[in-house]
């Protein structure tokens, strides 16, 4: 691969001895052979390959929740949509993700796993990375169960986990821990290098906490499908803003949590925050019927997609829309990076990505002024 070396007016950097992420104004990044070799501040010695006179490069955007995207639903995509979604993703910024397979039956989810893992050899190089794949379900509490099926639901037993740990492609399980088996559950997961994530639950804080105690790390999407913070009976998302092991999970399109509370949840747990999407087949297509879980959701004009009972399913989001509307409601411009990028690839311990540092993966992109993305980098070629 070529050298490729650009300066930028505004770069946001990661210090490789663990220092806080800051923006370097002007700054520069080369990269070799696909890595990251060289970050500094001001200008460098030699006239670069590309100069950014505006805007912001940033790392590339780490997604740990898409559902699907451009029409597909990545449960049950068949080669060809993955190749679309893959190759378009980094239209959004996004050079790296989770697709994101909802609650059925966990011989269904072992299938699509067993598909998902015969297919990834053949995708688009520079396409944007697929990290593994986000279980959400089918281990939650009816009662939040949101847009997912009830009738898939059930208990994780031992037996059901192995089976889905068996292709090695689970990076991330979201369950109930109020649930029966739950704790033994979180244990095996955490053991085997899944980060677990407590969700569409009805647990208290207490049990919350005995879920981070066990190994659980992320809260998913806050405030949505959970308990929530009620002064006597504090549920999960108390428990995420209080608790330091927990990274609170955010759809920052402002229909499922309010402005107010979405800068709620960043000074609350700063660092800690995930910037995610949620997104569904029905992102970046235009209104009309779509699916997610094999069940139809109606895109609307405006606002997140919704089943036919009115229940919000997933999102239309993008996740450079996400940044762009967290710092138009008051977040700190590197607050909200980190959370779309150094965070999640840290959380799935991927410390490979997320950053722009020396010895990272050159995965970049130019966000404009609007923080919409203009151009992706994907081991320093250009994806978008």
């Amino acid at each position: 691969m070529a050298a490729l070396l650009i300066t930028a007016n505004r770069l946001v950097s990661t210090p490789v001895d663990g220092g806080p992420t800051r923006v370097l104004s002007p700054g520069f990044v080369r990269a070799e052979n696909g890595t990251i070799v060289e970050v500094g501040e001001g200008r460098p010695g030699r006239a670069p390959d590309l100069d950014l006179p505006d805007g912001v490069l940033a790392p590339g955007l780490v997604d740990l929740q898409v559902n699907g995207f451009y029409g597909h639903d990545m449960v049950d995509a068949d080669e060809a949509a993955w190749h679309t979604v893959v190759s378009r993703l980094p239209e959004t910024g996004v050079t790296a993700f989770l697709p994101t397979f909802i609650t059925a039956p966990v011989d269904v989810q072992a299938k699509a796993l067993r598909f998902a893992r015969e297919l990834l050899p053949r995708l688009p190089e520079r396409g944007t990375k697929v990290l593994g794949v986000h279980l959400e379900g089918p281990f939650l509490a009816e009662k939040r169960k949101g847009a997912h099926n009830a009738g898939f639901l059930t208990y994780p037993a031992p037996g059901a986990i192995a089976t889905l740990l068996e292709t090695g492609l689970v990076k991330l399980v979201t369950l109930a821990p109020e649930r029966d088996g739950a704790t033994a559950a979180i244990r095996a997961l955490t053991e085997a290098g899944v980060l677990v994530s407590v969700g569409h639950s009805d647990a208290t804080a207490e049990q919350a906490e005995r879920a981070a105690d066990a190994g659980a790390r992320m809260v998913t999407h806050i405030f949505n499908a959970q308990s929530g913070i009620d002064h006597r009976a504090p549920g999960v998302a108390a428990q995420a803003l209080v608790d330091h092991r927990l990274h609170p999970g955010l759809i920052v399109d402002l229909h499922h949590a309010a402005p107010l509370v979405c800068r709620l949840v960043f000074q609350a747990a700063p660092g800690r925050v995930v910037l995610v999407t949620d997104a569904a087949a029905s992102a970046g297509m235009p209104p009309g019927t779509y699916e997610l879980g094999g069940e139809p959701i109606e895109m609307p004009a405006s606002g997140p997609p919704l089943r036919a009972d009115g229940t919000i399913a997933g999102s239309g989001l993008r996740l450079d829309e996400a940044i762009g509307n967290a710092v138009r409601i008051g977040v700190d411009l590197v607050a909200a990076v980190d959370a779309a990028t150094r965070v999640p690839a840290d959380l799935i311990a991927r410390t490979d990505l997320g950053r722009i540092a020396p010895g990272a993966a050159a995965d970049l992109v130019w966000l404009g002024d609007d923080l919409r993305a203009r151009t992706t980098w994907i081991n320093g070629q250009k994806a978008f």
